[in-house]
């Protein structure tokens, strides 16, 4: 399970805001995680509780914004979503898409108590 790994790594980065900030407690981390960044965010809340443990986020609750799968066309240039394993335009079924969103794995803000 590298989530409980992911989750260690996310609050090393929010210990550095918090400590940046003069922060006393942390209360939310908003996440943003899209179906292709390797993540499953069931298993990132299920490993949470065990990271937060002993650290100033202890107390705090873990809001993760799944985000969609969204491409662009590089023929028709029409932005549609997608499928994890169909990157296909959903205007012109083109195969000549740029990922625009779904790999995401972000911090997106922390709520702290000053």
């Amino acid at each position: 399970m590298h989530e409980l790994s992911v989750c260690q790594s996310l609050l090393d980065q929010v210990n550095t805001i918090a400590a940046e900030h003069h922060a006393t407690s942390i209360e939310k981390i908003f996440l943003q995680v899209g179906p292709l960044s390797g993540v499953e965010p069931e298993l990132l809340q299920s490993a949470f509780p065990i990271a937060r443990a002993d650290s100033i986020a202890a107390g705090a609750e873990l809001v993760i914004q799944q985000m969609p799968i969204q491409v662009r066309c590089k023929t028709c240039h029409a932005e549609t979503a997608a499928k994890a394993n169909r990157l296909l335009c959903g205007e012109c079924g083109d195969w000549q898409t740029e990922l625009l969103s779904g790999d995401e794995l972000l911090l997106e803000r922390v709520e702290m108590l000053t």
